[in-house]
């Protein structure tokens, strides 16, 4: 097997390297993607310098591996510091409901009522009673409960 190695590095690398992005289709989630470009990197360099010793090979690998994965890991850190709030704040709809103005629609007992923003109903607090009608913007979100406060508009 070794000799097999030996005699056709350019294959066992573009092998490794199919093997790897195959692998990562599986659902690695980006872990093996990297690996299978420096594979197929060195099994592309291997195949133009035939005569490269397997010891420069596995180091070229190696290399080649962790400053993809670096660079993707910087591009991607750089892309997503740019993004948007909203894009950020995706699936999340409790935080994007914070600053949403609403009305009143169940008075306060004890500082606890209901509002309903859009087709939902909302749990609410706030440190005062207040009467159905109340203009209000939610503050801070606190589990399933939207906390409050009356605004004048």
């Amino acid at each position: 097997m070794v000799t097999l190695i030996a005699a056709n590095p350019q294959g066992f690398w573009l092998f490794l390297g199919g093997v790897l992005l195959a692998a990562e289709m599986l659902g690695a989630s980006g872990y093996l993607l990297w690996s299978g470009v420096a594979a197929l990197s060195v099994g592309v360099l291997v195949w133009l310098l035939p005569q490269l010793p397997w010891e420069w090979q596995g180091a070229i690998f190696a290399v080649l591996t962790v400053a993809v994965a670096s660079l993707w890991w910087y591009w991607l850190r750089q892309r997503t510091a740019g993004a948007s709030n909203d894009a950020q704040m995706l699936n999340q709809r409790n935080r994007q409901l914070i600053g949403t103005p609403a009305t009143l629609t169940e008075a306060m007992h004890s500082g606890i009522g209901r509002i309903n923003i859009g087709d939902s109903s909302w749990r609410a607090q706030a440190n005062d009673d207040l009467t159905v009608g109340t203009n209000l913007e939610v503050i801070v979100v606190e589990g399933v409960t939207l906390v409050i406060r009356a605004i004048s508009r």
